[in-house]
Order: C-alpha cells, then structure tokens, then sequence
C-alpha cells in the first residue's frame, strides 16, 4: 500500500497494517496533525487525525455511515451477494436512520445504567474465579487467560448462551477485527469473513429456535420476540445484530483491559500509584482509554458536500476516517503531555466509544469490567510482572487495538 505523503524518513505517512505502525501508531499520528491533519489516503478516504475535525464528523448529520453505497463503491457492484458483506449491512453500526434508530431501540433497553450496575457482583463473581484457577500456577497469558475469559463470558450471560455451549465462544480466534480496518479486503480476506459469518450465522439460528421454545430473560429472547413482532425486525437483522453485539461485547474490552494493563507496567510509577489509590481507578479507566484506545478509528460518509472541514472541500459520498487514538492525544485538548499516561488526568474525554447517534452501547459495561478486572489483579496478584513490556505482539489489525498475548509472572 503505498501513500502520497511520505515522512521526513521516507516512511509512508498513514500505513496502519505497517507492522511498525501497529507497535505504535502515535508518532506517526503525531506527524499527520502537524503537517497533514486532513489526509487524503491512496484508497479514497480522507482521514482527520485532529480533535476538532473528527469529534465534529462523528456529531454532525450531515454525516452518515451510508454502507451499501460506500461499499459498491469501494469493491463493486457484486459485493453484496458476499454473505459477511451483506451481513454487516443489517449491523445497527453501519445503519443512518431510521433503520439505525429502531435496531438500537430493540436492544437499549438491555444496557441501561441501573442493569449494567447491577452486574457487578457477576463480574466480580467471573474475574476471582478465573484467578482462583490460575494463582497457583504462578504464571499465565493476561490476554487469553484472564482477559478475554470476563467478557466474552458477560455477553454470553446476556444473550443467554447456554454454559455448554460456551467453551466454544472462549476458545475461538479473534479474527473479526480486519473487517473493520480501512484498508480493502483481499478475495482471501472476504472468503474468510465469508466462512466465519455463516458459520455464526448457523449457530445463532439453532439458538433462535431454542429460545422461541424456551424463552428466557436475556436479550436473544427480547429480540428473537421482536422479530416475530413482524414489523421491528427481520430474521437477517436479528441474525446479524446478535453478530455484531457479541462481537463488539467482548473484543473491545478485551483490549481495553489488556491495553491498560501493559500501559500501567510500561509506566511503574502510575502502577505504584493505582496501587497505592484505588480510588482513581475510575479516572484511570478514561485514562487507558485516552492513551491506547482499544478502537483506533471510526468512518463517516458525507451526505451532502462540506465546504469546509479542517482547511478542505468534502465532496457528497467521501469517506472521512476519524483517529480517535490521535483525536486522544491531540494537545489542542490535553496540552499537558498528551503522549505520556496519567491517571490524575483532569477532564479526560476520550473520544474512544465514538460519538454521536452511534455512541457505544457496552461503554458503561466495558468501564465496569475493566476496572473490577483491575483493580482485583493489582489487589490479589501485587508482585506480578510482565514478562517483556517492551515487546509485546499485537494482533494484525488496525481499528481494533489488542494484543495477542500478554505473559506475565508472580
């Protein structure tokens, strides 16, 4: 993939499946706000790497997601007979209104602020059991066996997963997040999505079937009863939303928990304080999620043209690619060291759950998990270490930020 821009070292300026530009995006994040905010890539989007322009777009109605049209546009006019590409057209992320605003009615209602506080005795029930299991093997991988195991478990909680089903769900590869990524598709690539996605697609009929003969208080059987409503949902919407939240209800803060952790042993004296305090583990949560955003960008299309959004012309049907994790560290906003962690931050806002109509449903429930998550390791595990902070392996994606594993020591 090669760009116009290119660095003072030659380096391509925007490059985000470089496997020097996963390691660390944010230099070259920095160089992009200094000396081409609004950037124009070589797959025909314009990327806003600056606070201001990418928190306007992702408010602004004249912005939308626009999915079908963007993605005949990017692949062809074939691209909807791909099973995974007519799949994510049904996900509620990439609907505009009022397809989005009826998909997001049916399932809000799940993650309001009372219930999701409710959830914490659960959560914290999940993450001693899953150290009782591992605290006397004095070592493990943070990523598979500790952080992934609380998440997946809570949305497989609520969407009523059945417990035999969900060894499958804890073992399965994380390899959703390249659909995301901005960079196109290769054939291989979509084949892949392809077979994932149907073969998801499979299980979650079975289990739509099981719980229209069995209901039960989880959210599968609130949307599987929508769709038989009629007028709410369809059996594709229903099929492909289930997709997305289970998705999106795990991977997330898999990395937001697995981010911050490697954040906290890469900065030993916000380890020490965290440990030391407690108590700013909330600001600390905004904190990670400001400083290595577990969701390094989001899309918008322009609905009509812009005249002018940071110094340049949008024309209607352009995509505008948001960096949140350069809008995060952007000193027009955090003037005082943005590139370094700070968990006494004041008035951190990241802009990590996006903005907007399309505001993060999980957000509460992502922040809960990975402050009870933790704070109970730095509480039960004090002596753990890192087995190498410094050179810890990413997954290969881009908009999702994870790692693949994190092994540590005590």
């Amino acid at each position: 993939m090669n760009e116009h821009v290119q660095t003072n070292a030659g380096a391509p300026l925007f490059n985000p499946l470089a496997p020097e530009f996963i390691r660390d995006p944010y230099p070259f994040y920095a160089r992009m706000r200094e000396t081409d905010p609004m950037h124009v890539t070589s797959f025909g989007s314009i990327v806003a790497s600056r606070h201001a322009e990418a928190s306007l777009v992702l408010r602004d109605k004249r912005f939308g997601k626009d999915f079908v049209p963007r993605s005949i546009r990017r692949y062809g006019p074939d691209i909807m007979k791909e099973p995974v590409f007519r799949s994510m057209s049904h996900w509620m992320l990439q609907q505009d209104p009022p397809d989005h605003t009826r998909l997001r009615g049916l399932v809000v209602k799940a993650f309001t602020a009372r219930r999701v506080e409710d959830m914490r005795p659960r959560i914290q029930e999940i993450v001693d059991q899953t150290l009782d299991a591992l605290i006397g093997r004095g070592e493990m991988d943070l990523i598979a066996d500790f952080a992934y195991r609380l998440p997946v478990t809570i949305i497989c909680d609520m969407l009523g997963i059945p417990e035999e089903h969900r060894e499958v769900f804890h073992k399965r590869s994380n390899d959703g997040g390249r659909l995301l990524d901005p960079v196109p598709l290769s054939p291989q690539e979509i084949a892949d999505g392809n077979a994932n996605n149907l073969m998801a697609q499979a299980y979650f009929q079975n289990l739509f079937e099981l719980r229209r003969r069995d209901p039960g208080d989880d959210l599968i059987t609130q949307l599987v009863q929508a769709e038989e409503d009629g007028s709410k949902l369809s059996n594709e919407e229903l099929t492909a939303n289930i997709i997305l939240l289970f998705g999106a209800g795990h991977e997330t803060t898999v990395n937001l928990i697995g981010n911050g952790l490697l954040a906290l042993h890469r900065n030993p004296d916000q380890l020490a304080l965290l440990q030391a305090r407690p108590d700013l583990i909330v600001n600390a949560i905004e904190e990670f999620l400001r400083y290595d955003s577990s969701v390094q960008l989001t899309g918008r299309v322009a609905l009509e043209e812009i005249e002018d959004l940071g110094g340049r012309r949008i024309p209607k049907g352009e995509s505008v690619l948001c960096l949140l994790g350069s809008a995060n560290r952007d000193p027009a906003v955090y003037p005082d060291r943005p590139e370094q962690l700070d968990i006494t931050r004041p008035n951190v806002k990241p802009l990590s759950f996006g903005g907007g109509i399309h505001f993060c449903l999980g957000a509460q429930l992502a922040r809960i998990e990975a402050e009870i998550a933790i704070l109970t390791l730095l509480r039960r595990l004090p002596e753990l270490k890192l087995v190498d902070a410094d050179n810890p392996e990413w997954r290969p994606t881009f908009v999702l930020r994870g790692l693949k594993q994190l092994p540590a020591r005590w």
